[in-house]
C-alpha cells in the first residue's frame, strides 16, 4: 500500500490538516453506536411529545406512537440492509450515493442536513425552556440566548477534542437519561387509569389529526440516520449498524408508547395543557420525581444535540469530501482528527435557528424533512441488495426483497402528505439554497 493509501497511526500528531475518511479513527463499536442511536432518538420528543399528541388526538394519542412503530420498523430494517454494505462516513448520503448516484445522494445528504439542524435547534429551544422550569430567570430573552450559546459552546468543545471523548459523553448520557425514564414507564403502570387511553381507531378525532400527530411521531423516532452517519468511525459496520438499529428501535418503541399510556393515564385532560408533561406525571407519583425528571430532560437533550453534532458533522465532511460543499469543510484536524469546520458550520446554523425558533414549529419541519430522507433511504436499500452491492463483511439481507422497502416508502409518503404549506416552504427554500451551492460548485469545478 503506498503512503496515500495509508491509516494515520492514533498514536502519531501529523503536523498537517488531514483529508478524507482515512483521517478518521475506527473508534466505535457495536454498544456505542447502540447508545448513541438512542441518544439521538430520545431527545427532546419523549419529554414534549405527551402533552402534543394529547392535545391533538386526545385518548388515542397511543395509537399515533403504535402506527409510528409500524412505520419506523420497515425504515429500520432498511437502514441495516444498506448501512451493513456501505461504509464510507456519510449515512443516507452515502447509502443513497452508492445506489443512485452522486446529485440523489446530495438530495438525501441536503434533506438529512435540514432535519438535523432544525431538529437541533427545536431541541436546544427546548430544552431552556426546561432549565427554565427549574431555575425561572433564565426564561427572559437574554438569558436564554446566553444560556443556548453556553450550550453550544460545551458541545462544540466536547466534539472537537476526538471521537473517542464525544463517544463517550454519548454513552454515560444515555445511561443517566434512560434510567429515570424507563422507571417512570415501568412504575407509572400500576396507576394508570385506563379511561384516559384508548387503542382504538374510533377514539381518532379525525384522520388529518392522526397525520399530524404521525409528523411528530416521525420526528419523535428520527435519529438513528443522525448516528449512523460516522460509519468511517466504526470497526466493523457490517455487524455493528444492524445490531444498533435494530435494538435502539426496539427499546425506543417500548419507552415511547409507556411513557405516553403513563403521562395520559396519570394526569388525563391536564396533559394536554402542560408544558413538561412527563415532569408533571413523575410529581404526581412523587413530589420529588418532578425536579428529577426535569433534571433528566435537560440530560436527554443534551444528549441529543451532542449525538445530533456528532454525526452531523460527520455528514458535512462526506459532503465536502465529494465535492458538494466547499472543500475546507472536509478538513480533519491533525491531532484530534474532527472536521472542525463541519462541526462550527453545523453548530451556528443550529445556534441562530434555535435563539429565534421554537420547538414546535421546528419539529414539524425537522419530522417532514426526514420522511424525504427515509424514502431515499428505503429505495437505496432495494437497489442495493438487488445489486449485491458489498464493502466489508457479510451483509444483512431484508426479507421478502422489496416488500419490506415498499412498506416503508408507502408509510412516509402518507405522512408526510399531511404536511402544512408552511412545512414544505421552510423546507423547499432551505434545499434551494443548498442546491444553488452545489450548482455554483459544479460549475467551478468545470
Amino acid at each position: 500500500m503506498n503512503d496515500a493509501g495509508r491509516v494515520p497511526s492514533s498514536n502519531a500528531v501529523p503536523s498537517v490538516a488531514l483529508r478524507g475518511d482515512a483521517a478518521l479513527l475506527r473508534a466505535v463499536g457495536s454498544f456505542v453506536l447502540t447508545a448513541a442511536v438512542i441518544n439521538v432518538i430520545v431527545g427532546a420528543g419523549v419529554f414534549q411529545m405527551p402533552g402534543v399528541l394529547a392535545g391533538k388526538l386526545g385518548p388515542a394519542a397511543p395509537l399515533a406512537l403504535v402506527a409510528g412503530a409500524l412505520a419506523i420498523i420497515p425504515i429500520a430494517l432498511c437502514f441495516a440492509a444498506v448501512g451493513s454494505r456501505v461504509v464510507a462516513t456519510g449515512g443516507p448520503y452515502s447509502y443513497v450515493s452508492a445506489t443512485f448516484g452522486p446529485f440523489m445522494g446530495f438530495l438525501a445528504g441536503a434533506l438529512m442536513w435540514i432535519s438535523n439542524f432544525t431538529s437541533s435547534a427545536g431541541v436546544a429551544a427546548a430544552l431552556s425552556g426546561q432549565v427554565a422550569h427549574l431555575v425561572p430567570a433564565l426564561a427572559a430573552p437574554l438569558p436564554r440566548a446566553v444560556f443556548i450559546t453556553v450550550v453550544y459552546l460545551l458541545l462544540f468543545a466536547l466534539n472537537a477534542f476526538g471521537v473517542k471523548l464525544g463517544a463517550r459523553a454519548i454513552a454515560v448520557l444515555a445511561g443517566l437519561k434512560l434510567t429515570p425514564l424507563f422507571l417512570l414507564a415501568a412504575i407509572g403502570l400500576a396507576f394508570v387509569d385506563w379511561s384516559q387511553v384508548s387503542f382504538a381507531v374510533s377514539a381518532v378525532p379525525s384522520w388529518s389529526a392522526l397525520g399530524a400527530g404521525m409528523v411528530l411521531v416521525m420526528f419523535a423516532y428520527s435519529g438513528m440516520e443522525t448516528a449512523l452517519v460516522p460509519s468511517g468511525e466504526l470497526r466493523d459496520p457490517a455487524r455493528s449498524v444492524p445490531r444498533a438499529a435494530l435494538a435502539a428501535i426496539a427499546l425506543v418503541v417500548l419507552l415511547y408508547v409507556g411513557v405516553q399510556v403513563v403521562t395520559q393515564g396519570v394526569l388525563g385532560h391536564a396533559a394536554a395543557d402542560s408544558k413538561a408533561p412527563l415532569a408533571d406525571a413523575a410529581g404526581a407519583l412523587w413530589t420529588p420525581g418532578r425536579t428529577l425528571l426535569l433534571a433528566t430532560a435537560a440530560v436527554s437533550m443534551t444528549g441529543f444535540l451532542m449525538g445530533n453534532l456528532l454525526g452531523t458533522s460527520r455528514l458535512v465532511f462526506a459532503l465536502a469530501r465529494d465535492g458538494f460543499l466547499p472543500a475546507a469543510f472536509a478538513t480533519v484536524s491533525a491531532r484530534h482528527r474532527v472536521p472542525l469546520l463541519a462541526l462550527v458550520i453545523h453548530a451556528a446554523l443550529a445556534w441562530v435557528l434555535a435563539l429565534v425558533g421554537n420547538f414546535d414549529s421546528l419539529a414539524l419541519i425537522s419530522g417532514g424533512a426526514i420522511c424525504l430522507t427515509y424514502i431515499l433511504v428505503s429505495l437505496s436499500a432495494w437497489r442495493a441488495q438487488q445489486r449485491g452491492l458489498q464493502e466489508r463483511g457479510a451483509p444483512f439481507v431484508l426479507p421478502g426483497g422489496v416488500l419490506v422497502p415498499a412498506l416503508a416508502v408507502a408509510a412516509m409518503a402518507l405522512i408526510v402528505a399531511t404536511l402544512t404549506t408552511r412545512e414544505w416552504t421552510a423546507i423547499a427554500i432551505a434545499l434551494v439554497v443548498l442546491v444553488v451551492v452545489y450548482a455554483a460548485l459544479r460549475l467551478r469545478a468545470r
